[in-house]
């Protein structure tokens, strides 16, 4: 019998996430969006669609009951609260949902309802959290773990040198908020865009680092003397924005303009909209390091993960797309087979433990070509 999943959310993460596993004979897909132009937008293989509005609490309770295992990809700004609706509703989640909401916040509700969820997993988080939950189970004290990562187009273009396959408005949310990192066992937080650093990647160059918050649990679940992420960009871009950043276009208190309340950071996200996104056809990159140290029997041990991952030709699908949505399928064939058992909420870095689950993930992520090499040194 198939399994009959729901993915919530058409947009540029959910159509590839509904497409795979939609291709995977084991499985029954539906997809749910409120736009009928991004339902109509997945002609390349027949599946369920649904047209509704996801915030619709009541009317997706609805939806949701006749499904084995939900598939949440809806925008930050609704992530948590859509969340919450399928734990309530008895469903088994997989969550790519980036909110800046607590998610442990609904431990207590996914173990009264018995259901499974594995939180933020796409690419970073996600696969960076994975990846580093294995490095540290194999050493006795983790010394430092890093992550750089970022999402480039393969054509540079002045000013910016970037585009996106998020919003703007979610872009930006990434350079105000403050990093947060860990110095010596302890959670200290920084400025964004700080601490540039530039660092060589095999097949792009030179590109710089910033500080971002983006270690989310990592803080929490893995004992670390230090821990960062930080974000990837082309050169001198994180000038560009900090200039923007320190001159009030990001500002969210409205101001008034010819007797009208705009919003700066509503304005700057508009007038970046069409600037920063990527279109149809137009390559992207994916680049993600993840570098683990620490100490096992007292002998020095290092573990060092790349991802370099391009724009698909042939189903013309975006790399940062491919690679968040692939994670994220995979993580729904974990679960479909039987392999994560484990009621309640549960983080990626936690299922890096689990070795066979690691291999599972990382089998199926290089069968759609998203490759992660592996040093250990």
């Amino acid at each position: 019998m198939k399994t009959k999943v729901i993915v919530l959310g058409a947009g540029l993460i959910g159509k590839p996430l509904a497409i795979d596993l939609a291709k995977d004979k084991n499985f029954d897909v539906t997809v749910a969006d409120k736009s009928w132009q991004r339902l109509e937008n997945i002609y390349e293989i027949e599946l369920g669609k649904k047209h509704l509005d996801l915030m619709e609490t009541d009317e997706l309770k609805k939806l949701l009951k006749p499904f084995d295992l939900v598939v949440n990809a809806v925008p930050g700004f609704m992530g948590y609260n859509t969340l919450k609706t399928v734990i309530k509703s008895g469903k088994d989640c997989v969550d790519i949902a980036f909110y800046p909401e607590d998610v442990f916040g609904l431990s207590e509700l996914a173990r009264a309802k018995e259901v499974r969820v594995i939180s933020d997993m796409g690419v970073a988080p996600g696969m960076s959290n994975l990846l580093a939950g294995f490095a540290a189970s194999k050493m006795d004290e983790v010394d430092k773990l890093d992550i750089f990562v970022g999402g480039l187009p393969v054509v540079r273009k002045l000013p910016w040198e970037y585009k996106a396959v998020f919003s703007p408005t979610d872009v930006i949310e990434e350079y105000t908020r403050p990093a947060r990192l860990v110095e010596n066992g302890k959670i200290v937080t920084k400025p964004p865009l700080t601490e540039i650093e530039l660092l060589e990647f095999e097949g792009v160059g030179t590109l710089e680092a910033f500080n971002s918050d983006g270690l989310r649990s990592l803080m929490f679940t893995l004992k670390a003397k230090n821990m960062r992420e930080k974000t990837l960009r082309y050169p001198s871009y994180a000038e560009k924005i900090k200039l923007l950043a320190e001159n009030g276009f990001f500002d969210t208190e409205k101001i008034d303009f010819r007797g009208q309340a705009v919003s700066p950071l509503e304005m700057t996200s508009k007038l970046l909209f069409k600037q920063w996104q990527l279109e149809a056809g137009e390559e992207d990159l994916t680049v993600m390091k993840i570098v683990v140290e620490g100490k096992k029997a007292g002998k020095n041990l290092r573990y060092v993960f790349d991802l370099f991952d391009r724009y698909d030709t042939e189903t013309n699908t975006h790399s940062m797309a491919r690679t968040t949505a692939y994670a994220a399928s995979q993580a729904v064939r974990l679960m479909a087979s039987g392999l994560h058992s484990q009621k309640g909420i549960v983080v990626p870095e936690l299922l890096g433990k689990d070795e066979k689950i690691v291999s599972f993930m990382l089998t199926g992520l290089a069968e759609r070509n998203v490759v992660y090499k592996t040093d250990i040194s």
